[in-house]
């Protein structure tokens, strides 16, 4: 029998795209498909609620779901540690809750941030530089926060050299990391990490040339939102790899 799935958001470029894999899969079916107009108790029938919907309207709309059992993947940008942290508190209030928090679909991204996860411990001076399409209406976009997160976590709470970061023309701090946003035509996603050292740079690049990139991410967050218990951040965490230096 195939498990009925929500979309919240569906009409956007991401909405569409998840509606199309969601139709495609054997094991699905596509149900509602949400939109600004929808009702709060719209789709409410479905077993799971995809929401890819606004950065200001997620919370609320993956609270109500999780409150009235729903299981939950989240591909909408905005979800900061801060965020994230108000999220955990509403999962432990409720017994059996699942969901997964996805900054990105594409395997590429998600291999990228490990990487620079990875390097962060070597290097004191590291800054982000990321790029979408002009429609995005987001800035730094979830990719690049959840990079810089990461990117904190693994230096255990060293400080990564970032002079004159009080000025505006050096981006955004996110975590300590400086991050450089750019909005402009022609591009639909590219994410640079760059580590200075001591005579070299090394810099971790990821290009989205399709929206297809997202496709094998979407399939497999479906997949594996039945075995999730309470939140997973992050297309790794189902995926079984790790940045971990000790493995």
């Amino acid at each position: 029998m195939s498990v009925h799935v929500a979309v919240s958001g569906a009409r956007g470029r991401l909405g569409s795209l998840v509606c199309e894999v969601i139709e495609s899969h054997p094991a699905f079916d596509l149900g509602a498909q949400l939109s600004r107009a929808s009702g709060v108790d719209a789709g409410a029938e479905a077993a799971i609620l995809f929401d890819v919907s606004h950065p200001d309207a997620s919370p609320e709309i993956v609270e109500r779901a999780l409150r009235r059992g729903q299981r939950v993947i989240v591909g909408t940008s905005g979800w900061s540690a801060d965020r994230l942290a108000r999220l955990q508190t509403v999962v432990n209030e409720i017994p059996g809750s699942a969901v997964l928090v996805v900054p990105n679909f594409s395997l590429g991204s998600v291999i990228g941030m490990l990487l620079a996860q990875f390097a962060a411990p070597y290097f004191h001076s590291i800054e982000i530089v990321e790029a979408h399409h002009a429609a995005k209406i987001d800035s730094p976009s979830g990719t690049a926060v959840r990079t810089a997160e990461l990117i904190a976590e693994a230096r255990g709470g060293e400080p990564t050299d970032a002079p004159f970061a009080e000025h505006s023309a050096r981006g955004q701090l996110v975590a300590g990391v400086p991050v450089h946003s750019l909005r402009l035509a022609g591009v639909v996603a590219k994410q640079e990490v760059r580590f200075g050292g001591a005579g070299e740079v090394l810099t971790v690049t990821h290009d989205t040339h399709s929206s297809d990139a997202y496709r094998a991410g979407i399939r497999a967050a479906l997949e594996a939102i039945a075995a999730v218990n309470g939140l997973a951040v992050g297309l790794e965490t189902v995926l079984g790899i790790s940045a971990d230096r000790r493995a």
